[in-house]
């Protein structure tokens, strides 16, 4: 759950910031610049796989832990 949150949050993050840098280029320097569903489509999608990836990762050697060895201090 924490993976899926952190995912989704900074996806949006990320295609947030991506359109206000594209909007203040276009306001500055006075570029044309275009944002299309597509590239935004895909940054999410790459946000996704990312996500799944490394949070899944991780997740497979712990599930597999038995509890009382992976919360023992020696």
């Amino acid at each position: 759950m924490e993976a899926f949150t952190v995912t989704v949050t900074g996806g949006l993050l990320g295609i947030a910031m991506g359109l206000a840098i594209a909007k203040s280029v276009a306001a500055y320097a006075g570029w044309k610049t275009i944002v299309t569903l597509w590239s935004i489509a895909l940054s999410a999608g790459v946000s996704a796989a990312v996500g799944l990836v490394f949070g899944s990762y991780p997740a497979m050697p712990a599930a597999r832990l038995d509890p009382v060895e992976a919360l023992r201090y020696e």
